[in-house]
């Protein structure tokens, strides 16, 4: 895009502003990678260096500075000052939100990766408007459109953030500004916390209900129950347990927009099975694989990536077929209920070991037919079973329910910090 363009486009978008304010460009009123000056330091001094790793994308500080001596530095590394706004360049690091003010270097001075964008402001404009400016999600997602180079090594050119038109308020009421963001963003900030931190305690509930349920390896189990290996507990008919034909990558002749669903430990997720399915197979090629189909309550266990994930596929599925990553078990339904085993596989601990310990592959782990079948596992009666199996579903509706109300929280606080400086930067604090 011509900077002319650009400049029709800008203007055409931009918004009042309030008495006082001005648009100028980032180049207008900063120096953009300043040439470093002569630098009277002996090699040996240790001085503040900044890689891209120090820098959260979260919060957008500094993590943590590290010193060096000035002679391992002072060639070859990104140079800035006090007070200077580092811009990751990058991908992803510059989307990611890795852009942060230089605060309490050595004497002023310090190094970092040369991925980094020098922003030094000049004495009409503080760093904190700055950084609080270019790190807006808006400002992020134009800058991506500017990218330079290759693919994986793209970057945002000088010249993007030279021209990147900014509404200027008075020095005074920058400063009004950022002190009110500052609050507001700590704010933000102990929110988010605090949604994420009850997020995971949410997550934790499901392992803790069901360790409730389970013995520990050193305890004895419950009376009436009894130890049996899970292939004891298949259907009696020929094939009732079996590993899928077929890997993950098919021919485009056996595949079809619609059709029969491939099930694959995309669709398996601890305790809930995931009706999304992204491969189908063509009716030709369906007719050779019948055996390999399921139907409503076979236990379905992952045996590649995270082996031992189970799900029971639902009355919703009429025909499917999985795929050579999924181990399927149709249980017989006088021995043992399709959820209770499901919740067993899930949340058994000594189940866990005993799958990582008899796990097997050259490039990742894995499990075969045998391994899961002899694996043991604590059964009580039936009527048990279908009683755990019920408290356990409300357990799990309740959690999920709860899962979905928290992250539904950490969305709308995740929001806020763009709704803040929206209002900020149209004058509107």
């Amino acid at each position: 895009m011509s900077s002319t363009t650009r400049d029709i486009e800008q203007r055409s978008e931009r918004k009042e502003l309030p008495e006082g304010w001005r648009w100028i460009r980032l180049g207008e009123v900063c120096e953009l990678n300043p040439r470093r000056p002569f630098i009277d330091r002996h090699d040996s001094e240790l001085t503040s260096f900044i890689p891209m790793e120090s820098v959260d994308a979260v919060l957008g500080v500094v993590s943590s500075i590290r010193e060096r001596p000035y002679g391992e530095v002072k060639n070859g590394y990104t140079f800035f000052a006090e007070a200077d706004v580092l811009f990751a360049k990058i991908t992803p690091c510059m989307q990611n939100g890795k852009h942060a003010i230089a605060v309490g270097i050595i004497d002023g001075i310090g190094f970092g990766t040369t991925e980094f964008h020098v922003i030094r402001p000049s004495e009409s404009i503080i760093s904190e408007f700055i950084w609080f400016f270019v790190r807006q999600p808006i400002v992020l997602a134009d800058a991506i459109k500017h990218f330079t180079g290759a693919i994986g090594q793209q970057r945002v050119p000088e010249g993007y953030l030279a021209e990147l038109e900014i509404p200027l308020p008075p020095l005074s009421e920058q400063q009004r500004i950022a002190a009110i963001l500052n609050d507001q963003m700590g704010a933000v900030e102990k929110a988010r916390t605090a949604a994420q931190e009850r997020l995971r305690a949410i997550k934790a509930l499901p392992a803790a209900f069901l360790r409730q349920i389970f013995p520990d390896i050193d305890q004895p189990i419950p009376y009436g129950w009894r130890w049996v290996k899970l292939g004891e507990l298949c259907d009696p008919t020929k094939g009732s347990s079996r590993i899928g034909p077929f890997g993950s990558s098919l021919r485009k002749d056996e595949l079809s927009e619609s059709g029969i669903p491939v099930i694959g430990i995309e669709n398996i997720l601890p305790n809930r099975f995931e009706s999304i399915f992204r491969r189908y197979l063509s009716p030709v090629k369906y007719s050779q694989l019948v055996e390999y189909t399921v139907k409503p309550g076979d236990v379905l266990v992952t045996t590649m990536g995270t082996i031992g994930r189970c799900a029971v596929v639902p009355d919703s599925i009429e025909t499917a077929i999985i795929d050579s990553h999924l181990f399927r078990f149709r249980l017989n339904l006088s021995e043992a209920v399709p959820a209770f085993i499901c919740y067993t596989i899930n949340g058994f601990e000594d189940l866990k070991r005993q799958l990582e310990k008899k796990s097997s592959g050259a490039i990742m782990a894995g499990l075969n037919t045998t391994i899961l079948r002899d694996c043991l596992i604590p059964l009580p009666p039936l009527p048990d079973q279908q009683r755990i199996a019920v408290q356990l579903k409300a357990q799990m509706v309740a959690v999920e329910k709860a899962r979905k109300a928290a992250e539904a929280e950490l969305k709308a606080i995740n929001a806020l910090p763009a709704a803040l400086l929206r209002r900020a930067f149209n004058g509107e604090l």
